[in-house]
């Protein structure tokens, strides 16, 4: 670290939507995290975090996880200590994606669906997914460690039809500014 900047320490990722209608399939979103090397910051994952799993060193990590929407407030919230995350990992790529036990569901058939990512009372990022209705999972940005150590936020929702199994393999790739 230099002078007084810290660069991004903590940072909580919240997702919500209303459940589904009476007598339609629940809707399930899943916050996913994905962690990259310094080798390979576009390439496979060093490892996901998702709604069974947690970072080998606990840093990342799922605070909440709904399968329906029901409940008050943010459904899904996960962690992300990046302050205490090795420091090999220099990318971290979150994303929300639609489980597809039902059939297939995009963000235009999910009921109020919202995203907030935030450092404390910072908001980095809000979003109700508008932008990509059509897909079926989304990364909703990225965080970037520099040469001194440092992490930083790229906002950005970039949509994607996949399935659960194959959104992981795409999610870090790279997107032109």
């Amino acid at each position: 670290m230099n002078g007084l900047n810290k660069g991004i320490r903590k940072v909580e990722l919240a997702v919500k939507w209303d459940p589904s209608p009476v007598g339609e399939p629940a809707t399930d979103l899943d916050i996913i995290a994905a962690t990259y090397v310094a080798t390979d910051p576009y390439g496979s994952p060093a490892y996901v975090v998702h709604f069974d799993s947690r970072s080998p060193d606990g840093t990342i990590y799922l605070n909440r996880d709904s399968k329906d929407g029901k409940g008050f407030g943010w459904d899904e919230v996960m962690t992300l200590e990046l302050d205490r995350l090795n420091s090999n990992y220099t990318r971290v790529v979150v994303g929300v994606l639609i489980q597809q036990r039902s059939g297939h569901k995009s963000f235009v058939g999910v009921l109020n669906p919202g995203l907030r990512m935030r450092e404390g009372y910072t908001v980095l990022a809000e979003d109700n997914f508008g932008g990509v209705l059509g897909a079926t999972a989304a990364t909703v940005g990225e965080f970037v460690r520099d040469a001194s150590g440092e992490w930083t936020f790229h906002p950005g929702i970039h949509g994607y039809d996949t399935d659960p199994a194959a959104f992981p393999r795409v999610m870090g790739t790279r997107h032109d500014a």
